[in-house]
């Protein structure tokens, strides 16, 4: 059900949960279906629909605006989240992510027991994502055991078995607001911001204070439980706002708000297959559910250890888009109508624009001479694409043109290393929230070195090699230039062992506090290759699952 105004919410629940996205959603919805006797509040700072501006992002102060997205294109206010427009990439995190590497220092604070139990999760989440109930590796897809991203290669340091699923996009706030209407024991209010958390002496959470935004009046909210999934922003400034909550350790642990991690993303280089154009494997596959997936290539573990080397993902792409010398007709059309004001929103969240406009208006008359060129597939490869990618309800996920010369860019996605002078702060005024975030030169290495042995492993096999767009004294200042993130937070309530080294305990438990935990890819101690929302959604289901099996004092729901 709905709550209609703040007068309408219970004196007491079983467990509220701070944040409407896909964790947060997850979390009350799989705690409520389970639970048809304990009442769940599920709090939303933004409402049905997300605003034009919001207070919370108005007041996040991005000291590095070149490489760090601002708050508006990264983040989303209103119910779902950042599902409302998120781009429906599902990815799983990899064991080596879980251990302990040389490259992270001691900052791996979580272990592969860890992860071989949220692993147990995966067919549940895939389930609330949509993103279909197959393998995340084509060696376990009889169809794909034996075939190849393209003719000659082989599996050794590099993989390419590994492969990205894709969900409708699911937006979770239209997909599942019908599911809590409907569900009497889970309650949903909106227009309501986090502020003042109060606990006893023993660290127990009494109750969270919140603000109605339409009316400025505040309301407490009594629980035996409270999970904060507000994203990785708002989440650490509700932590940072009270660390009162941490006396009980001796104050807020040294890592709060540090570690602010995302993905170094880019592209410098081409790769030019030497076999049969046809049988590169560039695009999406299918399964018999009409899900998507497409590989992608990866080191090894014992690559990525031997040397030295964060976790890093590439996959096929286009060229350049707003580059007309790729002289692709249907590629300048497409991005002719990205630059198009009103249209270019219509069509792609800012972040996603961004990647394909490079937010500049270039060369337009080479992009519509490109499109004359080309008739009639300049204007028949967009049509179709706009009606597989914006008219079906499983929707195509992205645009992976063929290239007939069998050279395609290469779109790296790589993990970031832990560093503590990347972060999260409040400012003097207690409110505006700081972003330092830089990238480091053990990030920028990294990058160039998987494209090195990418590079000599495709030699090796005889299938093709790369061509760089950068000499090789411009490659790391090249990929500083490009590379933007803040999409994909995660880090600063890092799960550990001990107060000493983490926020959070392995159960999502905040430390210091009995019954107060996060459900945020901020919990994350390492970023991986990976896209985090997927695997977020496995923590969330273990962690209702968790708080269901913990005895609790029963609400006692009513009017206050």
């Amino acid at each position: 059900m709905i709550a209609p105004h703040p007068s309408a919410l219970s004196d007491r629940y079983d467990l509220c949960v701070i944040g409407s996205g896909p964790a947060g959603m997850i979390a009350a919805i799989e705690f409520a279906r389970n639970n048809p006797s304990r009442h769940v509040l599920l709090t939303e700072f933004g409402g049905h629909k997300e605003a034009a501006r919001n207070s919370l992002d108005d007041s996040i102060h991005n000291l590095n605006p070149a490489n760090h997205h601002d708050p508006y294109e990264c983040t989303n206010k209103g119910l779902g989240g950042s599902s409302i427009t998120w781009g429906g990439r599902c990815v799983m995190y990899d064991e080596v992510d879980f251990i302990e590497r040389p490259v992270v220092r001691d900052h791996c604070t979580w272990d592969t027991a860890l992860f071989e139990e949220v692993c147990r999760y995966r067919e549940d989440s895939a389930a609330y994502f949509e993103c279909g109930t197959g393998p995340f590796r084509t060696t376990d897809m009889p169809h794909l055991r034996e075939h190849r991203i393209a003719d000659g290669f082989r599996e050794g340091d590099v993989l390419d078995s590994v492969v990205e699923r894709w969900s409708m996009p699911t937006r979770f706030g239209s997909r599942y607001r019908r599911e809590i209407e409907n569900t009497p024991n889970l309650t949903l209010g909106l227009n309501l911001e986090a502020r003042d958390i109060h606990s006893d002496a023993h660290g127990r959470v009494t109750s969270i204070e919140f603000r109605h935004a339409p009316s400025g009046t505040t309301v407490p909210v009594r629980a035996a439980s409270f999970v904060i999934a507000a994203g990785t922003q708002e989440t650490t400034r509700i932590l940072l706002r009270n660390t009162r909550i941490f006396d009980t350790i001796g104050g807020p642990p040294a890592a709060l708000g540090r570690y602010y991690q995302g993905h170094v993303s880019g592209k410098i280089a081409s790769v030019r297959f030497s076999g049969v154009p046809r049988a590169t494997d560039h695009g999406f596959h299918r399964d018999p559910d009409g899900s998507y997936f497409r590989r992608r290539f990866q080191l090894r573990t014992e690559a990525l250890c031997r040397e030295n080397l964060l976790n890093t993902a590439i996959w096929l792409d286009n060229p350049l888009y707003h580059e007309p010398a790729h002289r692709n007709g249907a590629m300048s059309l497409m991005y002719l109508a990205m630059v198009t004001p009103v249209l270019g929103k219509r069509l792609a969240p800012p972040a996603i624009a961004n990647s394909v406009t490079k937010g500049r208006v270039h060369r337009v008359p080479a992009h519509i001479l490109n499109v004359i060129r080309d008739i009639p597939s300049s204007i028949v490869i967009p049509a179709t694409t706009f009606f597989w990618r914006y008219c079906l309800k499983r929707k195509l996920p992205g645009i992976f043109l063929h290239n007939p010369q069998n050279r395609y860019a290469l779109h790296f996605h790589a993990e970031q290393l832990p560093d503590p002078d990347n972060r999260m702060r409040l400012a003097d005024d207690g409110e505006t929230l700081e972003i330092h975030y830089r990238l480091t030169d053990g990030d920028v290495q990294s990058v160039i070195r998987v494209h090195e042995i990418l590079d000599a492993w495709l030699r090796e096999c005889g299938c093709g090699e790369l061509e760089y767009w950068f000499p090789e004294n411009q490659r790391a200042d090249a990929i500083r230039r490009m590379s933007r993130d803040g999409i994909h937070q995660s880090g600063t309530t890092r799960i550990a062992a001990s107060p000493e080294s983490g926020v959070v305990d392995r159960n999502l438990r905040v430390w210091g506090t009995e019954n107060l935990h996060v459900c945020s890819s901020s919990v994350f101690p390492t970023s991986s290759q990976a896209n985090p929302t997927f695997f977020l959604g496995m923590f969330a289901i273990r962690l209702a699952r968790h708080l269901a099996s913990s005895p609790q004092e029963p609400a006692v729901p009513g009017a206050p």
